[in-house]
Parts: C-alpha cells; sequence; structure tokens
C-alpha cells in the first residue's frame, strides 16, 4: 500500500509538530468551488465515541446524499473492528479506508489505525503512521483537509473524547464557510473534545447524536450548501445588493468592507442566510 507523504517541509518530526498550529489556523481561499458536489460530514472523537457513532448511525438516512468520515483516535497496534460494528446500525456501505479510495455520497468510512487521514482531490489518503510522528492530532488534520476541498460543503462533528482535539480543525473550518456541531457535553461520557469546541465559540449546534441528522439533513438540502449556482453569477446578479450592505454596515458599524474579496463576503453572508 503505497504511503502519502508528509506535507512538511521539514522532515525533523519536532519541527513539523511546531508548525501544526500555525498551519491549521492560516487562512483558506475561497476562489475554488468544492471539489466534491455533495457535503462530507467528518466525525471525530476519541475516548467513548464509538456508542455516539452508533447512536448518530441509527438515526441517519442512508440516502441522505451525504458521505461521512469517522475519526477516532486509536493506539497504533490497535486492530479495528469498528467497521463492523457500525454497519450494524446503518443501511449505508461502511468501510475502513485505504489510501486513495474514493469519497462516495451515502457511504461510510472509518480511519485505518496508526495512520493520519486527509482529504485531497476527493480521496482520502492516508499519511506517515502515526509512530514516527510527535503529538497526534487526527480530527484536526482531517477536519483541515476537509475545509481545503469541501469548504461550505464541509461539516465538522466533534463527539466524546479526553482533551481538545478538533478544535482546531473546526475553526478552519469555520473560516470557509463550512458548519461544525459540538456533541451535547452531557449526553458525552467523555465530555472534553466537545466543550473545548464549545468554549472556543465555533459550536453553530450542540447536539445529541441522535438529534443531529435532522439538521443535517436541512443544512445539506439548503442552496447554501448545494450551491447550485456559480458565485461568478451570485456576484453578477447581487453586486448592487451586496454594495448596499458594505455601506450599511460601514455607516451603522463603523467597519468598511470595501477592500474584501466580493466572493468571500457572498458566502459569509449566504452562511447567515442559510
Amino acid at each position: 500500500m503505497a504511503k502519502a507523504k508528509p506535507s512538511d517541509r521539514s522532515s525533523d518530526p519536532a519541527a513539523a509538530d511546531d508548525q501544526q498550529p500555525d498551519r491549521l489556523t492560516e487562512r483558506l481561499s475561497l476562489d475554488q468551488p468544492p471539489r466534491l458536489p455533495f457535503a462530507v460530514v467528518g466525525v471525530g472523537a476519541s475516548a467513548g465515541g464509538l456508542e455516539a457513532f452508533g447512536d448518530f448511525l441509527k438515526v441517519m438516512r442512508p440516502d441522505s446524499g451525504m458521505a461521512f468520515v469517522f475519526i477516532q483516535h486509536l493506539p497504533p497496534e490497535h486492530e479495528s473492528i469498528i467497521p463492523e460494528l457500525l454497519a450494524r446500525h446503518t443501511k449505508m456501505p461502511v468501510q475502513q479506508v485505504t489510501d486513495g479510495m474514493p469519497v462516495k455520497p451515502d457511504h461510510v468510512y472509518v480511519m485505518r489505525p496508526g495512520f493520519t487521514l486527509t482529504l485531497k482531490d476527493g480521496r482520502l489518503r492516508l499519511g506517515e503512521p502515526i509512530g514516527k510522528r510527535g503529538p497526534q492530532r487526527p480530527v484536526d488534520d482531517f477536519f483541515r483537509s476537509l475545509a481545503e476541498e469541501q469548504h461550505e460543503r464541509a461539516i465538522a462533528i466533534v463527539m466524546s473524547g479526553m482533551g481538545s482535539n478538533g478544535t482546531a480543525g473546526a475553526q478552519v473550518i469555520k473560516s470557509v464557510g463550512g458548519v461544525c456541531i459540538a456533541q451535547d457535553p452531557e449526553s458525552a461520557k467523555f465530555p472534553s473534545m466537545p466543550r473545548n469546541l464549545m468554549q472556543a465559540g465555533h459550536a453553530d449546534f450542540v447536539l445529541r447524536p441522535d438529534a443531529m441528522p435532522d439538521m443535517l439533513i436541512r443544512y445539506s438540502a439548503h442552496p447554501y450548501a448545494r450551491g447550485t449556482q456559480p458565485i461568478d453569477v451570485v456576484l453578477e446578479h447581487e453586486q448592487k445588493v451586496l454594495t448596499d450592505i458594505i455601506r450599511l454596515i460601514r455607516t451603522r458599524l463603523h467597519r468598511d468592507f470595501t477592500g474584501y474579496r466580493k466572493p468571500t463576503l457572498v458566502r459569509r453572508v449566504e452562511r447567515r442566510m442559510g
């Protein structure tokens, strides 16, 4: 099985880890449309996550048109039976990720233990084995790549787990117009991960796992997430309205957005409408 090359320029693992926070908080370009024509949902967890995954899939429709990628932080030597366990709760195909696997709607993908996982050009990529690197943040890594690929069609869910893994990656997803959901801490066996997302101000919704599917279906059906019109067409039709909005904000709030990129502003306005 081919392994993807590490994306860090430095060959020193310690130096790569030092660069990680900057990479995760770096602003992304919104000039390119989402890579895939459907929403991709990244679901991150660690301790206690398996039960939450099952509660979510029991309610999730198998024909929603979305793809689901489950990332759980497991030891490299752990032999995962998660695909078999999750398959009991859904009619969707459940597969453990292999390098280069294409992402398809109405499919469930499960991270392979011991590897990092990213999304690139519509395919799931396995990175360098975890044992060769320092502190691991697999949920953050995947969320960052999801934001780069899918923009407003990127959805991040942070479920049960210890620590803050997922919060930095969720910040990137929000910066490109995606949506972030935290599991209600009262329903999580280990509430640290969703609670960190909430405390950072990145949680658009706080829901129990069995309440998340209804929200996801409504969001993915909204014109903002479906992207039925190219952004240049929207700009052509709504240029005067956008100018009026900018002028009103400048007058009322003394904030001038005149110099901002127009596609970015349009997407942000559409996101608020959604």
